[in-house]
């Protein structure tokens, strides 16, 4: 039997091949040699596969942001004249009769179909509560599924299938609570929709090609938020329920599209010991190289075999390895502090004299081009660096929002509160390609489940920090600024990853930090 220690292919593969030899060199042969060799040529097929599971996050901005629209108070007009006053008179102190919702249609939002306008704002605003308190509770629940279990495909097709039938299912609500009991559903189970996709993704691209297709996945989900709002405004005039449908019944079709032909990925198949399928997804994704792969197929290990050489990992190991707890400790530290500035700056803007369309509406195009400005920076400068920097500039953009907006220089103000919410989505974007690179494969899904869960958590003290404001205008920019700047410090702890391929095992990822770790002594 092999070492566990040493990855299994090349335990089994002869390097003594003439035509291996010839593309590989003096190299060791391993399996991350053979991904990175088939893979090296990004063509057509490599990019549909990107998109098609990007795609999954596309359709998992919807239920993030429908209840800005489902949920919205609707507008009314007097129907007595004699005892109402539209200017003047509060709806929940006139009779029924003497007023009507615009439109004459009592199912326009949740707030008039449930009878909510004279509702506390707690009450109001337990679903979309119950949405985000279902999105935590998933996130640390579903991180203790093992990375061996399901595989990264079948995580994608059920988080995204099982959104979008609970989706569906929310148009059926009779009342209130129902709509609650769903929406905190929904929460769960797309709780880690995003990280499930990015790993996907990830491990079926070469490194010189990781920081541009990682990209590929976010610029979706912000076309997904973006064309929210053109769905939103043809369904403007009808049920809020046949938002629901609009947004979940394509989704649902599009789960059958990526069972028929997205791709499991081939470091995932390669660590459960299924070599000869890792091989027949490396030639679908690459043909050019089918040649080359085919010469490897009769040198595999039987999987019998490999299943049986095979360490299992679970969760447990980033508390029983200190590299890995340390690690993973200083990502979600980092990332607390990016989430704070990420959800909270948008909230806070409502602080500073500008219409509040407009920097929303400001605050979403703004983050288009940090997916075409983090790939230069990934493929040009170090990641310890680029984050450090980053941050720096993102906390010190923020402290100056608020000086500004103290001296009433409104329109500058917001200027670097754009500035500050550019840097909180760019730092976001280099520690997702950053997180990638640091963990193994048979723990990389789990590690990308709480460098999420980090973020979500800080988004959580978003709302208490940003209520500050309306005692002392603008202080919240000064907290989020601090908050991104002091906790990115802590990226001088991490290792340094640029140009490095992705390790499979925990064994092969502490052989390598150890050679890096002596090389930089030496």
């Amino acid at each position: 039997m092999t070492d566990q220690s040493e990855p299994l292919l090349l335990s089994h593969i002869c390097a003594g091949d003439s035509d291996v030899n010839d593309r590989t060199g003096s190299e060791e042969l391993t399996f991350d040699s053979i991904v990175e060799q088939s893979l090296s040529d990004f063509g057509f097929w490599q990019l549909f596969q990107v998109v098609l599971v990007g795609l999954a996050l596309f359709f998992d901005a919807f239920p993030i942001f429908i209840t800005v629209y489902t949920d919205a108070y609707p507008t009314w007009h007097c129907v007595n004249h004699t005892i109402c006053d539209h200017s003047t008179s509060d709806i929940c102190k006139l009779p029924r009769s003497a007023w009507e919702w615009d439109g004459g249609s009592k199912d326009k939002t949740v707030i008039s179909e449930f009878g909510l306008e004279c509702s506390t704002s707690l009450l109001r605003g337990m679903p979309s509560s119950a949405f985000y308190i279902g999105a935590i509770v998933g996130g640390f629940f579903l991180a203790l599924i093992p990375d061996g279990s399901l595989g990264r495909k079948k995580l994608v097709l059920f988080s995204t299938f099982a959104m979008s039938v609970t989706s569906i299912f929310v148009v059926f609500s009779t009342n209130v609570w129902i709509y609650t009991s769903l929406k905190f559903a929904i929460g769960f189970t797309r709780s880690q929709t995003w990280s499930y996709a990015l790993v996907l993704i990830s491990e079926r691209v070469p490194t010189k090609w990781r920081p541009r297709v990682t990209m590929i996945p976010f610029t979706l989900f912000v076309l997904g938020f973006m064309s929210l709002s053109g769905v939103a405004y043809l369904a403007q005039h009808s049920s809020w329920r046949y938002l629901y449908l609009y947004t979940a019944v394509p989704a649902t079709f599009y789960c059958i599209f990526l069972y028929l032909f997205a791709l499991e990925s081939p470091r995932w198949l390669h660590l459960q010991g299924n070599n000869e399928e890792a091989i027949v997804v490396l030639k679908s994704l690459s043909s050019k190289n089918k040649a080359y792969l085919e010469s490897l197929v009769s040198k595999l290990p039987l999987e019998q075999e490999t299943v049986e050489a095979l360490p299992r990992y679970s969760i447990k190991d980033f508390f029983f390895r200190k590299w890995a707890f340390r690690r993973i400790l200083v990502v979600m530290v980092i990332l607390f502090g990016m989430g704070m500035s990420y959800y909270g700056v948008p909230l806070a803007a409502r602080d500073i004299d500008v219409n509040i369309y407009l920097s929303e509406t400001l605050n979403a195009v703004v983050e288009l081009p940090t997916f075409i400005i983090t790939p230069f920076i990934l493929e040009r400068v170090n990641r310890r660096s680029s984050v450090l920097v980053n941050t720096l500039l993102g906390g010190a953009s923020g402290v100056l929002c608020f000086v500004l907006s103290v001296f009433g220089k409104t329109g500058i103000a917001f200027a670097f509160e754009l500035g500050t919410f550019f840097c909180a989505r760019t730092g976001f974007n280099l520690m997702a390609v950053y997180m990638v690179e640091m963990f193994p494969t048979c723990v990389r899904s789990s590690a990308t489940m709480m460098f999420r869960q980090a973020l979500v958590v800080g988004g959580a003290c978003c709302p208490l920090i940003a209520s500050i404001g309306r005692d002392l205008p603008s202080v919240s920019f000064a907290i989020f600024g601090v908050a991104m700047s002091g906790l990115g410090l802590f990226v001088l702890f991490l290792p340094e990853t640029k140009g490095s391929s992705l390790c499979d095992t925990m064994e092969e990822q502490e052989k390598r930090d150890q050679t890096i770790n002596t090389s930089n002594c030496c």
